[in-house]
């Protein structure tokens, strides 16, 4: 697990406890933070409770006291519409953000961090495969690589950086609309075509989203 303590001190909202959202609470816990743990499921409120998640209804609680909302990278946060807790963290100026933005902060802020390499992958088609690639070249070449994301491991899963660690991340729209603090050391893009409009609105919604690893 890679630990965040950005947050320490602070009360942090995770909603979705999908793989994702339970490795974003424990990372994020581990660091410090009170988290709220929260989903509309009660299977995996049940899930995430026994693997160590506080569970907190967030229907319930005064956001003016959340400094982040960690979002499933699922949840609506433009279109159709903003999930109603977007809504509510835009109001109380909380951070919006996913587990891809907890890694960045986490992995470049650590002095072990500023000396590791990541690769951010993304495309509508052929990530999974090209990611996979990468991670074993890298590890042919004698890398500490590690490969996550949007396949395999959430990202916080994945080993903690080392200074011949090489993360290979596969990256959907929808994570890196979450990540605003994405900086990778190589960034792929291996196409746009037409896809997940109804989260994005438009074509160029969703390519602007895309090319942000670049950025």
């Amino acid at each position: 697990m890679i630990g965040v303590d950005c947050y320490r001190g602070r009360t942090v909202a995770v909603f979705g406890l999908a793989r994702s959202g339970i490795s974003s609470a424990l990372a994020l816990a581990a660091g410090g933070a009170e988290v709220l743990g929260w989903d509309d499921k009660p299977a995996a409120r049940q899930a995430a409770e026994a693997a160590g998640v506080r569970i907190c209804d967030l229907n319930g609680i005064d956001w003016k006291g959340v400094a982040a909302l960690v979002l499933s990278p699922g949840v609506p946060l433009t279109h159709p519409a903003p999930h109603p807790f977007v809504s509510k963290a835009r109001d109380a100026r909380s951070d919006i953000i996913g587990d891809v933005e907890l890694f960045f902060r986490a992995v470049r802020g650590s002095e072990a961090g500023r000396n590791a390499r990541i690769v951010c992958i993304t495309g509508t088609n052929g990530k999974s495969t090209t990611t996979a690639l990468t991670g074993h070249m890298l590890q042919q070449l004698g890398f500490e690589a590690e490969v996550g994301g949007n396949i395999g491991k959430p990202v916080l899963d994945l080993a903690p950086p080392t200074a011949n660690r090489a993360y290979v991340l596969e990256l959907s729209s929808f994570q890196i609309d979450l990540a605003p603090s994405v900086h990778p050391d190589v960034a792929v893009l291996l196409n746009v075509t037409p896809d997940h409009l109804d989260r994005h609105g438009t074509m160029e919604n969703y390519a602007a989203v895309k090319a942000r690893i670049f950025s």
